[in-house]
């Protein structure tokens, strides 16, 4: 027995069944032991996610430089975050809260993300907020894909499966004739939501308006300096 085999299985049994499935007896049953035996391990199951997180976070080492600037540093970072999500569906639940755990894997995926905007002029707080911007985006994205795992788990329906069950309502809708742009759009698509195109989409039009701020910055104009009056209190 040890910590490390205690995290994998917890990881493995997350990954299939979701977090409301994990306990501390369910790990202990899966590996054979008594519940109170893993407690000489590990304090309880809140700590246990957080080491579950931090075991998330260190699986793809960071490489020491990206190649091609802040906009290609952004980009890996943001992915290298989709491919955790897709993974493990189950850590944007447990990150996306103003309480995430804090380790230093968690901490070093901040800092590769930070230091992609190194060198531009940036101060601390701004290279920070780009950084969780783009790991906002992310996350939005993937609230999608992480519902989706979690309906099909509950119902046992698959989003195609659900799609098809819904066309003829759908259509019926569509051409009553109030929703010219909506058919237009399931003329030349059809009913196919393809959330990887569409975190593709939000992510480069998301690094097109950060490249506003750095070309701002590099020609010494004061973007967001100070909040505007006009527009009232910042949100």
């Amino acid at each position: 027995m040890s910590t490390e085999r205690i995290v994998r299985t917890a990881v493995r049994i997350t990954d299939a069944e979701g977090l409301d499935a994990l306990s501390m007896r369910r790990v202990a049953t899966e590996l054979g032991t008594g519940a109170m035996s893993l407690y000489r391990y590990v304090p309880g199951k809140d700590a246990l996610v957080e080491l579950m997180v931090e075991a998330v976070f260190g699986e793809d080492p960071h490489p020491d430089s990206v190649p091609g600037g802040w906009r290609t540093g952004l980009e890996a970072a943001a992915r290298r975050e989709w491919r955790m999500y897709s993974r493990h569906p189950w850590v944007l639940r447990v990150i996306a809260t103003p309480r995430p755990p804090i380790g230093p894997n968690v901490l070093a995926d901040v800092e590769w993300a930070m230091r992609a905007m190194d060198g531009l002029g940036l101060d601390p707080t701004t290279t920070h907020w780009v950084a969780m911007t783009v790991s906002a985006q992310v996350q939005g994205a993937a609230l999608l894909l992480v519902n989706e795992v979690e309906a099909e788990r509950r119902t046992g329906v698959t989003a195609g499966q659900w799609r098809v069950s819904r066309a003829p309502a759908l259509l019926e809708i569509l051409e009553s004739g109030r929703f010219p742009i909506l058919s237009r759009l399931h003329t030349e698509r059809g009913d196919v939501i393809d959330i990887d195109e569409w975190f593709e989409f939000g992510l480069r039009r998301l690094l097109d308006g950060l490249a506003v701020l750095v070309e701002g910055r590099e020609k010494g104009a004061a973007y967001d300096a100070e909040p505007d009056p006009a527009r009232g209190p910042a949100r």
